[in-house]
């Protein structure tokens, strides 16, 4: 597609553009090449996703979301995954408008396969950040149209031989978090928790407790945040970034976690 001389490199989000087909570009009907047209107010409520958190361990990083999506004051889905593996090292979570998160997350990890093609050599964890970044700041019109997008980024820096973890606000800031960080309507209640129970040098089990205590305090507080539910099964969605790899945890394990909180008296921390 593109002569020696004009190759548009390991960047997947600038062949995109190249080619006419910028990330996170909407054709309104209407509409003319210069994106002028109709422009009136979507005739639907966006649907959000709540409260995610991040949290590093003498191992890596355990990230983890509830599964609850809302559109204005009703529950829009009840089994969404708001964790996804960024690449083998590396995972996203996602707050804010659930459309444009899925596509930015598709579209990040397009990126780093693309790149890693082309170099023969995966992007260094804050390189990833750093892309993730530029493609919150590409995404900064439609936040100003209320579809706010707001990931949550961790994975094992091999380099360093350690876990971390990036915030990111609307407009593409970038933020390193020292320890955890949890983010979405239910954040804050979450943060809390997890700083009263997060020490130095956590083991797996203890984190993915940790974890499971934040996202209980955050569904107790919070509306829009979905807790576990028995009945149907669900319950949030978890992961661990190690030197091994980005790995889900079991189902089994998280419902086994809840059940602890459950015989603790809801949660306090330990």
């Amino acid at each position: 597609m593109f002569p020696p001389e004009d190759q548009p490199g390991p960047d997947f989000a600038a062949v995109l553009s190249r080619c006419g087909l910028g990330p996170f570009a909407r054709v309104v009907a209407g509409a003319g090449p210069e994106g002028a047209g109709d422009r009136r107010p979507l005739p639907f409520v966006d649907r959000q996703a709540t409260t995610i958190v991040a949290v590093r361990y003498a191992d890596g990083v355990v990230m983890a979301g509830d599964r609850r999506a809302t559109a204005g004051s009703s529950i829009a889905h009840r089994t969404m995954e708001k964790v996804h593996p960024a690449d083998r090292h590396s995972g996203v979570a996602i707050a804010g408008s659930a459309g444009p998160a899925m596509e930015m997350v598709r579209l990040f990890q397009l990126q780093l396969e693309h790149y890693e093609k082309v170099e023969g050599q995966p992007l260094s964890l804050e390189g990833k950040a750093n892309q993730l970044s530029q493609m919150v700041r590409a995404h900064l019109g439609m936040a100003m149209q209320g579809f706010v997008v707001v990931p949550l980024f961790a994975g094992y820096d091999l380099r360093r031989a350690t876990g971390r973890i990036y915030t990111y606000d609307p407009t593409g800031g970038r933020y390193e978090e020292t320890d955890f960080h949890a983010d979405g309507s239910g954040g804050r209640d979450a943060r809390t928790t997890v700083k009263l129970g997060w020490r130095e040098g956590l083991e797996r089990a203890e984190t993915i407790a940790l974890c499971v205590r934040a996202l209980w305090q955050a569904a107790d507080e919070d509306s829009a945040t979905g807790g576990p539910d028995a009945v149907r099964g669900i319950y949030p969605t978890m992961a661990t970034i190690t030197a091994a790899g980005y790995e889900p945890v079991a189902e089994a394990e998280v419902a086994e976690a809840f059940a602890g909180v459950l015989a603790a008296g809801g949660g306090a921390a330990r």
